[in-house]
């Protein structure tokens, strides 16, 4: 007869209930991020089937142009959703891993960065200035720069966040709070909300017009750009709705939704703009109240 050790051991290994169910909550947040890069890749395919429109220069094919515009705008819209969610659901669920953070930051370059460039310079100056001109170049150049900021805006925040205790002195110090320098997602934002306020391409207001515009547009663009890499604080909104009393916050929100479905032209970018000039007043803010203390110190000295 068998002893019970032996009979213990021929018998299966039980398999833990939740093992299974937890293996699928580490892919929900990879779902939400490959939505981000469907989103990216759909704005770049829009941009380019608008600039065959925007090359013939009818009325009625700058019309389609305008409709294919506006759907990368939107595209990337949807994608500033899906970026929110992805991260959120990973904290929430504990299933935040360091593959999830790189893949989320090549999906936002492709889908903040290089689609934004593209719709930009189908929308604004690509057609409206002419080819090989000094301000065309130049235009080309803020488009890369663009690109480049955004790419080492995410790189720094990865490496604050995961290895915040061995950066060089003097780096800014992390904040769960705030983050450092303009998110690409809100530089990204603005130039989609732009175009989904006004889609069609600038080249349709003339000449003369078209030209100040995308003058226009290539200022916004590089001061983004400088913005994404300045160290500015811009809130993070990390903590909204993680209190117990969140019935106002869920108010807000679906009162937001329900007015960018209802005035999304003008409610989109309106938010952009009021959380890039949050960040903005807030520095100003901050130096005119550091400005007693140091007085009081000089004068105490």
């Amino acid at each position: 007869m068998r002893s019970q050790s032996a009979l213990h051991a021929e018998l299966p290994a039980p398999t833990p209930q939740r093992r299974g169910l937890k293996k699928g909550l580490y892919l929900v947040p990879s779902v939400f991020t490959a939505a981000n890069i469907a989103m990216g890749f759909y704005a770049i395919m829009s941009a380019l089937r608008g600039f065959q429109y925007v090359g013939s220069g009818t009325e009625s094919d700058l019309f389609w142009a305008a409709a294919y515009l506006d759907n990368g705008a939107k595209a990337i819209g949807w994608a500033v959703l899906f970026d929110m969610l992805d991260g959120r659901i990973a904290r929430m669920t504990k299933t935040t891993t360091e593959i999830g953070i790189q893949l989320d930051s090549i999906a936002d370059v492709v889908t903040f960065g290089l689609a934004p460039a593209v719709l930009a310079y189908v929308w604004g100056y690509g057609a409206s200035l002419k080819e090989g001109s000094d301000l065309h170049q130049l235009a080309w150049f803020l488009s890369f720069m663009y690109l480049m900021c955004g790419a080492f805006r995410l790189a720094r925040f990865n490496v604050q966040a995961s290895r915040p205790r061995i950066l060089a002195e003097g780096t800014v110090k992390v904040d769960k709070k705030s983050f450092v320098g303009l998110p690409i997602p809100v530089a990204g934002g603005l130039i989609a909300a732009l175009i989904h306020f006004a889609p069609m391409p600038l080249i349709r207001y003339g000449a003369e017009r078209a030209e100040i515009y995308s003058i226009l547009l290539m200022a916004v663009v590089g001061f983004i750009s400088v913005l994404m890499v300045s160290t500015l604080r811009f809130s993070s909104f990390k903590t909204v709705g993680t209190r117990a009393r969140s019935m106002r916050t869920v108010i807000v929100v679906v009162a937001i939704l329900v007015l960018i479905i209802l005035y999304s032209k003008y409610i989109l970018l309106a938010t952009v703009i009021a959380y890039i000039l949050h960040g903005l007043l807030s520095r100003v803010l901050g130096m005119f109240r550091h400005r007693p203390e140091l007085t009081e110190s000089k004068l105490g000295t």
